[in-house]
Protein backbone atom coordinates (compact mmCIF):
# COMPACT_ATOMS: atom_id res chain seq x y z
CA UNK A 1 0.00 0.00 0.00
CA UNK A 2 3.00 2.51 0.34
CA UNK A 3 3.75 2.05 -3.49
CA UNK A 4 4.05 5.35 -4.88
CA UNK A 5 2.35 5.68 -8.09
CA UNK A 6 1.24 8.25 -11.05
CA UNK A 7 -1.55 9.47 -13.18
CA UNK A 8 -0.95 10.94 -16.71
CA UNK A 9 -0.80 14.52 -16.69
CA UNK A 10 -1.06 17.15 -19.32
CA UNK A 11 1.49 18.26 -21.55
CA UNK A 12 0.85 21.47 -20.53
CA UNK A 13 -1.57 23.45 -18.15
CA UNK A 14 -2.97 25.83 -20.72
CA UNK A 15 -3.78 22.89 -22.66
CA UNK A 16 -6.30 21.51 -19.50
CA UNK A 17 -7.48 25.51 -19.59
CA UNK A 18 -8.33 25.51 -23.43
CA UNK A 19 -10.17 21.91 -22.85
CA UNK A 20 -12.36 23.17 -20.28
CA UNK A 21 -13.10 26.46 -22.56
CA UNK A 22 -13.91 23.88 -25.17
CA UNK A 23 -15.91 21.68 -23.26
CA UNK A 24 -17.81 24.49 -21.35
CA UNK A 25 -18.07 26.97 -24.77
CA UNK A 26 -19.96 24.47 -26.81
CA UNK A 27 -23.35 24.29 -29.17
CA UNK A 28 -25.52 25.67 -26.05
CA UNK A 29 -24.04 29.04 -25.72
CA UNK A 30 -24.93 29.45 -29.88
CA UNK A 31 -28.46 27.39 -29.22
CA UNK A 32 -29.45 26.72 -25.90
CA UNK A 33 -28.79 30.00 -24.55
CA UNK A 34 -30.34 32.66 -26.91
CA UNK A 35 -33.13 30.16 -27.49
CA UNK A 36 -33.99 30.25 -23.53
CA UNK A 37 -33.24 34.20 -23.53
CA UNK A 38 -36.15 34.91 -26.28
CA UNK A 39 -38.32 32.22 -24.32
CA UNK A 40 -37.96 34.22 -21.15
CA UNK A 41 -38.23 37.56 -22.15
CA UNK A 42 -35.13 39.04 -23.52
CA UNK A 43 -32.96 41.02 -21.54
CA UNK A 44 -34.61 40.03 -18.65
CA UNK A 45 -33.15 36.50 -18.61
CA UNK A 46 -29.66 38.02 -18.33
CA UNK A 47 -30.82 38.78 -14.47
CA UNK A 48 -31.00 35.05 -12.93
CA UNK A 49 -28.54 33.97 -15.37
CA UNK A 50 -25.32 36.37 -14.11
CA UNK A 51 -26.90 35.63 -10.64
CA UNK A 52 -26.43 32.14 -10.99
CA UNK A 53 -22.91 32.09 -12.80
CA UNK A 54 -21.49 33.99 -9.16
CA UNK A 55 -23.19 32.48 -6.53
CA UNK A 56 -23.46 28.81 -7.91
CA UNK A 57 -21.49 28.12 -11.47
CA UNK A 58 -18.22 30.27 -10.70
CA UNK A 59 -18.26 28.26 -6.77
CA UNK A 60 -19.69 24.99 -7.61
CA UNK A 61 -16.96 24.52 -10.75
CA UNK A 62 -13.94 25.66 -8.12
CA UNK A 63 -15.28 22.93 -5.98
CA UNK A 64 -15.37 20.00 -9.04
CA UNK A 65 -11.88 20.79 -10.04
CA UNK A 66 -10.56 21.05 -6.27
CA UNK A 67 -12.04 17.17 -5.85
CA UNK A 68 -11.14 16.16 -8.85
CA UNK A 69 -7.04 17.70 -8.80
CA UNK A 70 -6.84 16.51 -5.78
CA UNK A 71 -7.96 13.10 -5.37
CA UNK A 72 -7.03 13.10 -9.05
CA UNK A 73 -9.51 10.47 -9.74
CA UNK A 74 -12.59 10.63 -12.04
CA UNK A 75 -16.01 11.47 -11.08
CA UNK A 76 -17.06 7.66 -9.49
CA UNK A 77 -14.26 7.55 -7.27
CA UNK A 78 -13.71 11.08 -6.57
CA UNK A 79 -17.34 10.95 -5.03
CA UNK A 80 -16.76 7.11 -3.66
CA UNK A 81 -13.65 9.07 -1.75
CA UNK A 82 -14.91 11.77 0.02
CA UNK A 83 -18.54 10.92 0.54
CA UNK A 84 -19.07 6.96 -0.04
CA UNK A 85 -23.01 7.53 0.85
CA UNK A 86 -23.64 9.20 -1.70
CA UNK A 87 -21.04 7.26 -4.15
CA UNK A 88 -23.77 6.93 -6.83
CA UNK A 89 -23.78 10.71 -7.29
CA UNK A 90 -20.72 9.91 -9.36
CA UNK A 91 -21.77 7.13 -11.18
CA UNK A 92 -24.78 8.99 -12.22
CA UNK A 93 -22.39 11.92 -13.73
CA UNK A 94 -21.47 9.22 -15.88
CA UNK A 95 -24.59 8.05 -16.67
CA UNK A 96 -25.46 11.35 -17.66
CA UNK A 97 -22.69 11.90 -19.62
CA UNK A 98 -23.12 9.03 -21.99
CA UNK A 99 -27.17 9.63 -22.24
CA UNK A 100 -25.84 13.53 -23.15
CA UNK A 101 -23.10 12.60 -25.51
CA UNK A 102 -25.61 10.01 -27.29
CA UNK A 103 -28.22 12.80 -28.75
CA UNK A 104 -25.62 15.74 -28.39
CA UNK A 105 -23.37 13.80 -31.23
CA UNK A 106 -26.82 14.43 -33.47
CA UNK A 107 -26.15 18.06 -33.43
CA UNK A 108 -22.78 17.68 -34.70
CA UNK A 109 -24.53 15.37 -37.65
CA UNK A 110 -26.79 18.33 -38.47
CA UNK A 111 -23.90 20.64 -38.53
CA UNK A 112 -22.24 18.42 -41.05
CA UNK A 113 -25.17 17.83 -42.92
CA UNK A 114 -24.86 21.90 -43.45
CA UNK A 115 -21.46 22.20 -44.16
CA UNK A 116 -22.05 19.98 -46.90
CA UNK A 117 -24.98 21.72 -48.13
CA UNK A 118 -23.20 24.88 -48.29
CA UNK A 119 -20.63 24.15 -51.14
CA UNK A 120 -24.04 24.37 -53.41
CA UNK A 121 -25.01 27.35 -55.24
CA UNK A 122 -27.22 28.81 -54.76
CA UNK A 123 -27.54 27.83 -51.35
CA UNK A 124 -30.76 24.87 -50.90
CA UNK A 125 -32.21 26.77 -48.45
CA UNK A 126 -32.22 30.09 -50.42
CA UNK A 127 -34.72 29.81 -52.34
CA UNK A 128 -38.56 27.96 -52.57
CA UNK A 129 -37.85 26.21 -55.49
CA UNK A 130 -37.40 23.20 -54.41
CA UNK A 131 -38.94 19.88 -54.26
CA UNK A 132 -39.51 19.86 -50.48
CA UNK A 133 -41.01 23.37 -50.06
CA UNK A 134 -44.60 23.99 -49.56
CA UNK A 135 -46.93 26.69 -50.75
CA UNK A 136 -46.72 28.51 -47.66
CA UNK A 137 -42.89 29.18 -48.12
CA UNK A 138 -41.06 32.72 -48.39
CA UNK A 139 -37.96 33.87 -48.97
CA UNK A 140 -38.80 37.54 -48.65
CA UNK A 141 -40.61 40.05 -46.68
CA UNK A 142 -44.24 40.10 -46.55
CA UNK A 143 -46.58 41.54 -44.40
CA UNK A 144 -49.16 38.92 -43.51
CA UNK A 145 -46.77 35.90 -43.41
CA UNK A 146 -47.73 34.65 -39.72
CA UNK A 147 -49.12 31.25 -41.46
CA UNK A 148 -45.76 31.58 -44.11
CA UNK A 149 -42.76 29.59 -43.39
CA UNK A 150 -39.32 30.32 -44.53
CA UNK A 151 -37.15 28.86 -46.81
CA UNK A 152 -34.55 27.42 -44.32
CA UNK A 153 -37.37 26.72 -41.78
CA UNK A 154 -38.46 24.13 -44.61
CA UNK A 155 -35.35 22.55 -45.50
CA UNK A 156 -34.83 22.24 -41.74
CA UNK A 157 -37.87 20.12 -41.58
CA UNK A 158 -38.81 18.89 -44.96
CA UNK A 159 -35.45 18.40 -46.35
CA UNK A 160 -32.99 17.49 -43.88
CA UNK A 161 -35.25 16.21 -40.96
CA UNK A 162 -38.21 14.79 -42.99
CA UNK A 163 -39.65 15.85 -40.08
CA UNK A 164 -43.17 13.50 -38.98
CA UNK A 165 -46.27 14.71 -37.12
CA UNK A 166 -45.19 13.64 -34.09
CA UNK A 167 -43.17 11.08 -31.63
CA UNK A 168 -46.28 8.24 -32.41
CA UNK A 169 -45.20 8.33 -36.33
CA UNK A 170 -41.48 7.33 -36.18
CA UNK A 171 -41.28 7.35 -39.88
CA UNK A 172 -37.94 5.38 -41.13
CA UNK A 173 -34.01 6.07 -40.86
CA UNK A 174 -32.65 8.92 -42.46
CA UNK A 175 -29.74 6.94 -44.31
CA UNK A 176 -27.96 10.54 -45.26
CA UNK A 177 -27.72 11.45 -41.51
CA UNK A 178 -27.14 8.31 -40.29
CA UNK A 179 -24.07 8.37 -42.59
CA UNK A 180 -22.87 11.40 -41.27
CA UNK A 181 -23.68 10.80 -37.33
CA UNK A 182 -21.29 7.60 -38.17
CA UNK A 183 -18.60 10.24 -39.67
CA UNK A 184 -18.83 12.33 -36.57
CA UNK A 185 -18.44 9.51 -34.33
CA UNK A 186 -15.03 9.21 -36.61
CA UNK A 187 -14.15 12.57 -35.55
CA UNK A 188 -14.58 12.31 -31.73
CA UNK A 189 -12.38 8.91 -31.60
CA UNK A 190 -10.20 10.45 -33.31
CA UNK A 191 -10.22 13.67 -30.87
CA UNK A 192 -9.64 11.26 -27.71
CA UNK A 193 -8.30 7.75 -28.62
CA UNK A 194 -4.70 8.70 -27.49
CA UNK A 195 -6.19 10.17 -23.68
CA UNK A 196 -5.54 13.57 -22.62
CA UNK A 197 -2.20 13.86 -24.79
CA UNK A 198 -4.33 14.10 -28.16
CA UNK A 199 -7.35 15.90 -26.65
CA UNK A 200 -4.62 18.52 -25.24
CA UNK A 201 -3.67 18.98 -28.86
CA UNK A 202 -7.05 19.10 -30.80
CA UNK A 203 -7.97 21.92 -28.45
CA UNK A 204 -5.90 24.42 -29.18
CA UNK A 205 -7.47 24.81 -32.24
CA UNK A 206 -11.23 23.82 -31.11
CA UNK A 207 -11.71 25.85 -28.82
CA UNK A 208 -9.70 28.92 -30.09
CA UNK A 209 -10.97 28.91 -33.82
CA UNK A 210 -15.18 29.44 -32.97
CA UNK A 211 -14.08 33.30 -31.52
CA UNK A 212 -12.86 34.06 -34.82
CA UNK A 213 -16.00 33.42 -36.78
CA UNK A 214 -18.29 35.06 -33.69
CA UNK A 215 -16.73 38.11 -34.08
CA UNK A 216 -16.74 38.56 -37.55
CA UNK A 217 -20.33 37.41 -37.69
CA UNK A 218 -21.20 39.82 -35.34
CA UNK A 219 -19.58 42.50 -37.44
CA UNK A 220 -21.65 41.61 -40.50
CA UNK A 221 -24.91 40.88 -38.65
CA UNK A 222 -24.96 44.43 -37.40
CA UNK A 223 -25.15 45.78 -40.23
CA UNK A 224 -27.95 44.09 -41.51
CA UNK A 225 -31.92 45.84 -41.86
CA UNK A 226 -33.77 45.12 -39.33
CA UNK A 227 -30.55 43.92 -36.64
CA UNK A 228 -31.32 46.69 -34.52
CA UNK A 229 -35.07 45.39 -33.67
CA UNK A 230 -33.48 41.97 -32.79
CA UNK A 231 -30.82 43.29 -30.63
CA UNK A 232 -33.20 45.27 -28.90
CA UNK A 233 -35.54 42.70 -27.88
CA UNK A 234 -32.28 40.70 -26.24
CA UNK A 235 -31.31 43.38 -24.43
CA UNK A 236 -34.18 45.72 -23.37
CA UNK A 237 -35.47 43.45 -20.57
CA UNK A 238 -39.60 42.41 -19.74
CA UNK A 239 -39.18 42.56 -16.34
CA UNK A 240 -42.47 40.75 -15.51
CA UNK A 241 -41.25 37.39 -17.13
CA UNK A 242 -38.49 37.84 -13.75
CA UNK A 243 -41.93 36.84 -11.66
CA UNK A 244 -41.72 33.21 -13.13
CA UNK A 245 -39.83 30.38 -11.57
CA UNK A 246 -39.61 29.09 -14.67
CA UNK A 247 -36.88 31.66 -15.99
CA UNK A 248 -35.18 31.02 -12.66
CA UNK A 249 -35.03 27.54 -13.39
CA UNK A 250 -33.69 27.93 -17.20
CA UNK A 251 -30.90 30.26 -15.49
CA UNK A 252 -29.82 27.96 -13.05
CA UNK A 253 -29.72 24.58 -15.86
CA UNK A 254 -28.48 26.69 -18.54
CA UNK A 255 -25.25 27.96 -15.91
CA UNK A 256 -24.89 23.74 -14.90
CA UNK A 257 -25.62 22.46 -18.77
CA UNK A 258 -22.77 25.44 -20.33
CA UNK A 259 -19.99 25.39 -18.08
CA UNK A 260 -20.90 21.24 -17.04
CA UNK A 261 -21.20 20.96 -13.34
CA UNK A 262 -22.73 18.06 -12.43
CA UNK A 263 -21.55 15.95 -15.52
CA UNK A 264 -18.44 15.15 -14.50
CA UNK A 265 -16.41 16.51 -17.75
CA UNK A 266 -14.35 19.10 -16.03
CA UNK A 267 -14.05 16.57 -12.99
CA UNK A 268 -12.91 14.30 -15.29
CA UNK A 269 -10.44 16.58 -16.54
CA UNK A 270 -8.89 18.23 -13.82
CA UNK A 271 -7.64 14.77 -12.50
CA UNK A 272 -5.00 14.83 -14.79
CA UNK A 273 -3.70 18.27 -13.45
CA UNK A 274 -0.51 18.57 -12.10
CA UNK A 275 -0.80 18.48 -8.29
CA UNK A 276 -0.01 22.39 -7.46
CA UNK A 277 -1.71 23.74 -10.17
CA UNK A 278 -3.53 27.28 -9.50
CA UNK A 279 -7.68 26.05 -9.56
CA UNK A 280 -9.15 29.01 -9.02
CA UNK A 281 -7.54 30.87 -12.11
CA UNK A 282 -8.66 27.73 -14.16
CA UNK A 283 -12.39 28.11 -12.62
CA UNK A 284 -12.70 31.80 -12.79
CA UNK A 285 -11.11 31.49 -16.70
CA UNK A 286 -13.43 28.95 -18.07
CA UNK A 287 -16.43 30.95 -16.04
CA UNK A 288 -16.23 34.02 -17.59
CA UNK A 289 -14.97 33.08 -20.97
CA UNK A 290 -17.85 30.83 -21.29
CA UNK A 291 -20.61 33.56 -20.22
CA UNK A 292 -18.88 36.01 -22.58
CA UNK A 293 -19.27 33.09 -25.06
CA UNK A 294 -23.03 33.39 -24.25
CA UNK A 295 -23.26 36.85 -24.64
CA UNK A 296 -21.22 37.66 -27.53
CA UNK A 297 -23.20 34.78 -29.25
CA UNK A 298 -26.10 36.39 -28.13
CA UNK A 299 -25.63 39.55 -30.27
CA UNK A 300 -25.00 37.58 -33.10
CA UNK A 301 -28.64 35.58 -32.78
CA UNK A 302 -30.29 38.23 -32.03
CA UNK A 303 -28.97 40.56 -34.88
CA UNK A 304 -30.35 37.57 -37.46
CA UNK A 305 -33.36 37.25 -35.69
CA UNK A 306 -34.10 41.05 -36.50
CA UNK A 307 -33.23 40.57 -39.62
CA UNK A 308 -35.05 37.53 -40.08
CA UNK A 309 -37.91 39.38 -39.02
CA UNK A 310 -37.61 42.09 -41.03
CA UNK A 311 -37.36 39.16 -43.74
CA UNK A 312 -40.96 38.02 -42.48
CA UNK A 313 -42.72 41.50 -41.60
CA UNK A 314 -43.55 40.38 -38.22
CA UNK A 315 -42.17 41.18 -34.85
CA UNK A 316 -39.15 39.27 -33.62
CA UNK A 317 -41.18 37.97 -30.67
CA UNK A 318 -43.48 35.82 -33.22
CA UNK A 319 -40.51 34.15 -35.02
CA UNK A 320 -41.11 30.63 -35.23
CA UNK A 321 -38.41 29.45 -33.35
CA UNK A 322 -37.92 26.26 -30.84
CA UNK A 323 -34.98 24.50 -29.63
CA UNK A 324 -31.83 23.44 -32.15
CA UNK A 325 -33.87 24.78 -34.90
CA UNK A 326 -32.31 28.20 -34.11
CA UNK A 327 -29.02 28.09 -35.57
CA UNK A 328 -30.30 25.73 -38.08
CA UNK A 329 -33.42 28.16 -38.90
CA UNK A 330 -32.45 31.55 -38.20
CA UNK A 331 -28.89 31.51 -39.42
CA UNK A 332 -29.10 29.94 -42.69
CA UNK A 333 -32.01 32.25 -43.38
CA UNK A 334 -29.28 35.41 -42.80
CA UNK A 335 -26.56 33.67 -44.62
CA UNK A 336 -29.35 33.24 -47.68
CA UNK A 337 -29.14 37.08 -48.03
CA UNK A 338 -25.26 38.01 -47.62
CA UNK A 339 -22.94 38.71 -50.08
CA UNK A 340 -20.45 35.86 -50.38
CA UNK A 341 -23.32 33.75 -48.46
CA UNK A 342 -21.42 29.79 -49.17
CA UNK A 343 -18.64 31.52 -47.40
CA UNK A 344 -20.52 32.63 -44.71
CA UNK A 345 -22.24 29.15 -44.22
CA UNK A 346 -19.09 26.78 -44.53
CA UNK A 347 -17.64 28.74 -41.82
CA UNK A 348 -20.63 29.21 -39.14
CA UNK A 349 -21.18 25.49 -39.97
CA UNK A 350 -17.51 24.70 -39.24
CA UNK A 351 -17.69 26.51 -36.30
CA UNK A 352 -20.51 24.45 -34.79
CA UNK A 353 -18.64 21.40 -35.67
CA UNK A 354 -15.36 22.41 -33.72
CA UNK A 355 -17.99 23.87 -30.67
CA UNK A 356 -19.22 20.53 -30.37
CA UNK A 357 -16.52 18.27 -31.02
CA UNK A 358 -14.13 19.68 -27.66
CA UNK A 359 -17.82 19.20 -25.36
CA UNK A 360 -18.66 15.96 -27.05
CA UNK A 361 -15.37 14.17 -26.57
CA UNK A 362 -15.26 16.04 -22.67
CA UNK A 363 -18.18 13.85 -22.00
CA UNK A 364 -17.32 10.50 -23.95
CA UNK A 365 -13.77 11.18 -21.82
CA UNK A 366 -16.14 10.89 -18.56
CA UNK A 367 -17.11 7.53 -19.72
CA UNK A 368 -13.85 6.92 -20.90
CA UNK A 369 -12.33 7.48 -17.65
CA UNK A 370 -14.64 6.48 -14.93
CA UNK A 371 -14.34 3.09 -16.51
CA UNK A 372 -10.64 2.66 -17.04
CA UNK A 373 -10.56 3.66 -13.81
CA UNK A 374 -12.90 0.60 -12.40
CA UNK A 375 -12.26 -2.13 -14.48
CA UNK A 376 -8.49 -1.52 -16.09
CA UNK A 377 -7.01 -5.18 -15.83
CA UNK A 378 -10.78 -6.63 -17.06
CA UNK A 379 -10.92 -4.25 -19.96
CA UNK A 380 -7.13 -4.54 -20.93
CA UNK A 381 -7.36 -8.60 -20.39
CA UNK A 382 -10.53 -8.35 -23.09
CA UNK A 383 -9.37 -5.09 -25.67
CA UNK A 384 -5.87 -5.65 -25.51
CA UNK A 385 -5.29 -1.58 -25.89
CA UNK A 386 -6.96 1.43 -24.81
CA UNK A 387 -7.50 2.61 -28.22
CA UNK A 388 -9.73 -0.55 -29.02
CA UNK A 389 -11.51 0.05 -25.98
CA UNK A 390 -12.22 4.20 -26.74
CA UNK A 391 -13.52 2.65 -30.55
CA UNK A 392 -16.06 0.31 -28.18
CA UNK A 393 -17.19 2.68 -26.66
CA UNK A 394 -17.57 5.61 -29.09
CA UNK A 395 -19.56 2.21 -31.04
CA UNK A 396 -22.53 1.78 -28.62
CA UNK A 397 -23.05 5.78 -28.16
CA UNK A 398 -23.46 5.68 -31.93
CA UNK A 399 -26.01 2.99 -31.90
CA UNK A 400 -27.99 4.66 -29.28
CA UNK A 401 -27.94 7.83 -31.34
CA UNK A 402 -29.97 6.11 -34.35
CA UNK A 403 -33.64 6.93 -33.35
CA UNK A 404 -32.23 10.80 -33.53
CA UNK A 405 -31.64 10.34 -36.85
CA UNK A 406 -34.37 8.64 -38.05
CA UNK A 407 -37.88 10.92 -39.08
CA UNK A 408 -39.35 11.53 -35.70
CA UNK A 409 -35.47 12.50 -34.65
CA UNK A 410 -36.49 15.60 -33.45
CA UNK A 411 -38.93 14.84 -31.04
CA UNK A 412 -36.51 11.70 -29.59
CA UNK A 413 -33.95 14.54 -29.45
CA UNK A 414 -36.24 17.04 -27.81
CA UNK A 415 -37.71 14.54 -25.46
CA UNK A 416 -34.20 13.31 -24.13
CA UNK A 417 -32.45 16.92 -23.83
CA UNK A 418 -35.55 18.20 -21.67
CA UNK A 419 -35.45 15.29 -19.63
CA UNK A 420 -31.74 15.07 -19.47
CA UNK A 421 -30.43 18.46 -19.45
CA UNK A 422 -32.96 20.10 -17.26
CA UNK A 423 -34.78 17.98 -15.17
CA UNK A 424 -31.72 15.17 -14.21
CA UNK A 425 -29.15 17.89 -13.86
CA UNK A 426 -30.53 19.42 -10.97
CA UNK A 427 -30.78 16.09 -9.03
CA UNK A 428 -27.50 15.53 -9.57
CA UNK A 429 -26.45 18.97 -8.72
CA UNK A 430 -27.85 19.07 -5.26
CA UNK A 431 -26.62 15.92 -4.37
CA UNK A 432 -23.42 16.59 -5.09
CA UNK A 433 -23.31 19.64 -3.21
CA UNK A 434 -24.20 17.99 -0.42
CA UNK A 435 -21.73 15.13 -0.40
CA UNK A 436 -19.00 17.58 -1.07
CA UNK A 437 -19.98 20.62 0.55
CA UNK A 438 -21.94 19.12 3.65
CA UNK A 439 -20.51 15.39 4.09
CA UNK A 440 -17.12 16.04 2.80
CA UNK A 441 -17.38 19.80 4.57
CA UNK A 442 -15.98 23.01 3.26
CA UNK A 443 -12.71 22.71 6.07
CA UNK A 444 -11.68 19.48 4.26
CA UNK A 445 -12.24 21.17 1.22
CA UNK A 446 -10.46 24.08 1.97
CA UNK A 447 -7.78 22.58 4.00
CA UNK A 448 -7.16 20.11 0.67
CA UNK A 449 -6.75 23.63 -1.13
CA UNK A 450 -4.53 24.51 0.98
CA UNK A 451 -2.49 21.43 0.57
CA UNK A 452 -2.22 21.76 -3.38
CA UNK A 453 -2.01 25.85 -3.60
CA UNK A 454 -0.59 27.16 -0.22
CA UNK A 455 -4.22 29.51 -0.22
CA UNK A 456 -7.61 28.07 1.83
CA UNK A 457 -11.07 28.93 0.50
CA UNK A 458 -11.96 32.69 0.73
CA UNK A 459 -15.28 33.45 3.06
CA UNK A 460 -17.22 33.67 -0.49
CA UNK A 461 -16.68 30.65 -1.74
CA UNK A 462 -16.88 28.60 1.97
CA UNK A 463 -20.05 30.51 2.05
CA UNK A 464 -21.37 29.90 -0.85
CA UNK A 465 -20.38 26.02 -0.81
CA UNK A 466 -21.83 25.54 2.87
CA UNK A 467 -25.23 27.78 2.35
CA UNK A 468 -26.02 29.33 -0.66
CA UNK A 469 -25.38 26.72 -3.20
CA UNK A 470 -27.39 23.67 -1.39
CA UNK A 471 -30.26 26.09 -0.47
CA UNK A 472 -30.42 27.46 -3.73
CA UNK A 473 -30.51 24.47 -5.71
CA UNK A 474 -32.83 22.93 -3.18
CA UNK A 475 -35.50 25.71 -4.09
CA UNK A 476 -35.03 25.76 -7.78
CA UNK A 477 -35.47 21.56 -7.55
CA UNK A 478 -38.55 21.69 -5.08
CA UNK A 479 -40.27 25.07 -7.70
CA UNK A 480 -39.35 22.68 -11.08
CA UNK A 481 -40.76 19.93 -9.41
CA UNK A 482 -44.27 22.08 -8.28
CA UNK A 483 -44.31 23.73 -11.67
CA UNK A 484 -43.15 21.08 -13.63
CA UNK A 485 -43.92 21.26 -17.50
CA UNK A 486 -44.18 18.64 -19.62
CA UNK A 487 -42.17 18.71 -22.46
CA UNK A 488 -42.72 20.27 -25.92
CA UNK A 489 -41.22 20.81 -29.38
CA UNK A 490 -42.91 24.27 -30.96
CA UNK A 491 -46.43 23.78 -30.15
CA UNK A 492 -46.64 19.95 -30.02
CA UNK A 493 -46.65 18.79 -26.56
CA UNK A 494 -45.57 14.93 -26.32
CA UNK A 495 -48.13 12.40 -25.13
CA UNK A 496 -48.46 11.43 -21.23
CA UNK A 497 -46.84 7.70 -22.92
CA UNK A 498 -43.75 9.90 -24.03
CA UNK A 499 -43.87 11.87 -21.06
CA UNK A 500 -43.33 8.60 -19.43
CA UNK A 501 -40.27 7.88 -21.71
CA UNK A 502 -39.07 10.68 -20.83
CA UNK A 503 -38.89 10.17 -16.88
CA UNK A 504 -37.10 6.81 -17.36
CA UNK A 505 -34.39 8.35 -19.17
CA UNK A 506 -34.29 10.80 -16.29
CA UNK A 507 -34.36 8.23 -13.97
CA UNK A 508 -31.27 6.25 -16.22
CA UNK A 509 -29.11 8.71 -14.06
CA UNK A 510 -31.02 9.52 -10.90
CA UNK A 511 -31.50 6.11 -9.47
CA UNK A 512 -27.82 5.27 -9.31
CA UNK A 513 -27.74 7.59 -6.57
CA UNK A 514 -29.82 5.37 -3.81
CA UNK A 515 -28.48 2.11 -5.65
CA UNK A 516 -25.20 3.66 -4.81
CA UNK A 517 -26.28 4.04 -1.22
CA UNK A 518 -27.53 1.13 -0.65
CA UNK A 519 -24.64 -0.98 -2.03
CA UNK A 520 -22.37 0.82 0.20
CA UNK A 521 -24.62 0.57 3.44
CA UNK A 522 -24.08 -3.17 2.51
CA UNK A 523 -20.24 -3.71 2.26
CA UNK A 524 -18.96 -1.62 5.46
CA UNK A 525 -19.21 -3.57 8.59
CA UNK A 526 -20.91 -2.69 11.64
CA UNK A 527 -24.58 -2.28 13.32
CA UNK A 528 -27.02 0.08 10.93
CA UNK A 529 -25.29 3.07 12.77
CA UNK A 530 -21.99 1.93 12.51
CA UNK A 531 -21.99 1.50 8.70
CA UNK A 532 -23.97 4.88 8.64
CA UNK A 533 -21.46 6.79 10.20
CA UNK A 534 -18.92 4.99 7.84
CA UNK A 535 -20.94 6.02 5.08
CA UNK A 536 -20.16 9.70 5.50
CA UNK A 537 -16.44 8.97 6.86
CA UNK A 538 -14.03 10.16 3.70
CA UNK A 539 -12.17 6.85 2.34
CA UNK A 540 -14.21 4.41 4.51
CA UNK A 541 -14.30 1.96 1.74
CA UNK A 542 -11.96 -0.94 1.00
CA UNK A 543 -9.75 1.10 -0.58
CA UNK A 544 -8.28 -1.59 -2.50
CA UNK A 545 -11.56 -1.75 -4.23
CA UNK A 546 -11.56 1.63 -4.81
CA UNK A 547 -8.59 1.88 -6.50
CA UNK A 548 -8.23 3.75 -10.25
CA UNK A 549 -6.47 1.64 -12.42
CA UNK A 550 -3.02 3.17 -12.19
CA UNK A 551 -2.63 2.95 -8.34
CA UNK A 552 -3.17 -0.33 -8.69
CA UNK A 553 -0.41 -0.56 -10.98
CA UNK A 554 -2.23 -0.01 -14.40
CA UNK A 555 -0.05 0.12 -17.72
CA UNK A 556 1.56 3.54 -17.57
CA UNK A 557 1.90 3.49 -13.42
CA UNK A 558 5.41 5.45 -12.40
CA UNK A 559 6.41 6.15 -9.03
CA UNK A 560 4.89 9.64 -7.91
CA UNK A 561 2.36 9.86 -5.70
CA UNK A 562 0.36 7.96 -2.26
CA UNK A 563 -2.02 6.00 -2.02
CA UNK A 564 -4.88 6.69 0.29
CA UNK A 565 -5.80 4.23 2.81
CA UNK A 566 -8.39 4.48 5.46
CA UNK A 567 -5.39 3.08 7.84
CA UNK A 568 -2.41 4.63 6.15
CA UNK A 569 -0.84 7.91 7.01
CA UNK A 570 0.51 9.52 4.28
CA UNK A 571 3.65 10.43 4.45
CA UNK A 572 5.08 13.97 5.19
CA UNK A 573 5.09 15.41 1.61
CA UNK A 574 2.53 13.11 0.00
CA UNK A 575 0.40 15.47 -1.60
CA UNK A 576 -2.48 13.50 -0.53
CA UNK A 577 -3.51 13.01 3.27
CA UNK A 578 -6.24 11.54 4.65
CA UNK A 579 -7.54 14.69 5.93
CA UNK A 580 -10.03 12.74 8.84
Amino acid sequence: MDKQLSRPTWSRQIEFTLAGIGCAVGLGNVWRFPYLCYRSGGGAFLVPYLLMLVVLGIPLLHMELTVGQYTRRGPVHGLASVCPLLKGVGMATVAISFIMCTYYNVVITWALYYLFSSFQSPLPWQNCNNTWNTPNCTNHATNSSYSSSTASQEFFKYKMLEQTSGVEETGTIRWELFLILVLAWILIYLCIFKGVKSTGKVVYFTALFPYVILIALLINNVQLPGALDGITFFIVPKWEKLLLVEVWVNAAAQIFNSIGIGFGSLFAMSSYNSFNNNVLKDTLTICIINSLTSILAGFVIFSAFGYMSYLQGIPVSDLAVDGPGLVYVVYPQAFANMPLPQLWAVLFFFMLLCLGLDSEFAMVEVMVTSLMDEFYQYLMKFFKRKELFVLAVCGVACLFGIPCVMQVGIYVFQLMDHYTAIVSIMFLAFFEVIAICWCYGVKRLSDNLEVMTGKRANIFFRLCWLIIAPVLIAVILIFSIIQFKPARYEDYVFPPWAQGVGWVIALASIIWIPLGAIHTLWVLPGSFTQKLKLSITPHSLDEKSNMPYYERGGADAQPAISVISSNFTAPEKSPIQTNL
